[in-house]
């Protein structure tokens, strides 16, 4: 079958469930600028060497087509942006904050060739949240999109600024120069430890990672006579891996992972929320938060490696202080495995 149809030689054209709709329509201006986004996110993908970049930029694409799919047919309830992928842009910007001392001044953009490409990207985005709100105007508009496409602008518009940081870090001639001193040299320490922090912030705990972890605490609760269940999670709370060893308990797996989950959701071990969700403590109460998932009482620990949480440990099979002593246990062979 050929390319062209010359159905759309009129001026017309169709949505997923409607017929005979002009170009000129409010809808079919957006779908174009969404797919414009997705192109231009392409271009810098493509030149993109980091590969957590372009993984993320990929799951960005995805999105934009789920978010086109639901203006296309408004009434798929397939076709909805839920809230966890919102969230996960808000933690990437996090982490590029905290990794880089970002100007407080307007930006002209073009620090660089891969950086001004994201702030095209970016104007693009803006253009599509316009276009989106005058398309919500008449037609009904997924909310979790129009957050999505609000939060995407602030994740490109950090990306571009986080470029133009690394791109001065590796090439020391663009730091200026300012009376026969190298600003550069004069602020080295600072310079490496916002270094150190880059590199901490791209850390994330995978399944090797944490099948090590696991394999190290398996062997200590076994020389205990400990059957426990070893959960470990990402900070956003998503399991990575759960081990169960013979013998243990059927609920163990079930409280190993809300212990992990835990960890991370209030950034302290479960053995002081414990101590403070006591009656008259500051989180009293908190264990019938989260519809049940919260657990306030010893073996979960938040996974830390120099200040930054990379995740959530939770161990389930013995008494809490036993399932305690070896999350503890397994926070300090965690910083010995990275």
């Amino acid at each position: 079958m050929s390319i062209y149809t010359k159905a759309g030689d009129k001026g017309m054209t169709s949505l997923a469930k409607t017929q005979n709709v002009s170009k000129s329509d409010d809808r079919i201006q957006l779908l174009g600028s969404l797919d414009e986004l997705t192109s231009s996110l392409g271009l810098v993908k493509a030149s993109e060497t980091r590969e957590e970049i372009r993984v993320e930029l990929e799951r960005i694409q995805r999105n934009l087509m789920t978010i086109m799919a639901g203006i296309a047919d408004q009434f798929n309830k397939e076709y909805k942006m839920t809230e966890e992928e919102t969230t996960h842009l808000e933690d990437k910007i996090n982490q590029m904050e905290d990794s880089f001392p970002r100007k407080k001044e307007f930006i002209l953009p073009g620090e660089c060739i891969h950086s001004a490409q994201i702030d095209v990207a970016r104007t693009i985005t803006r253009r599509s949240e316009r276009l989106l709100i005058t398309v919500d105007k008449k037609f009904i508009v997924d909310s979790g999109s129009k957050k999505y496409i609000n939060r995407l602008a602030d994740y490109l518009y950090m990306l571009a600024r986080y470029t133009d940081f690394l791109q001065k870090s590796r090439n020391p001639q663009s730091i200026k120069i300012s009376n026969g001193v190298n600003q550069n040299m004069e602020n080295n320490d600072i310079v490496q430890s916002v270094i150190d922090k880059i590199g901490l912030g791209l850390l994330r705990i995978n399944l090797n990672t944490s099948k090590n972890l696991i394999s190290r605490i398996e062997e200590q609760a076994a020389k205990l006579g400990l059957n426990a269940v070893i959960a470990i999670c990402t900070p956003e709370g998503n399991p990575v891996a759960v081990h169960v060893m013979d013998g243990a308990y059927l609920a163990s797996f079930d409280i190993a992972m809300k212990k992990a989950y835990t960890s991370v959701a209030v950034k302290m071990s479960t053995k002081e929320l414990g101590e403070l969700a006591k009656p008259g403590g500051t989180f009293y109460g908190i264990d019938k938060a989260d519809n049940g998932k919260i657990i306030i009482f010893g073996g979960g620990i938040p996974l830390m490696h120099k200040g930054r949480m990379l995740g959530g440990l939770g161990i389930s099979g013995g008494t809490a202080e036993e399932d305690a002593s070896l999350a503890e246990l397994g926070l300090s062979i965690f910083e010995e495995i990275l």
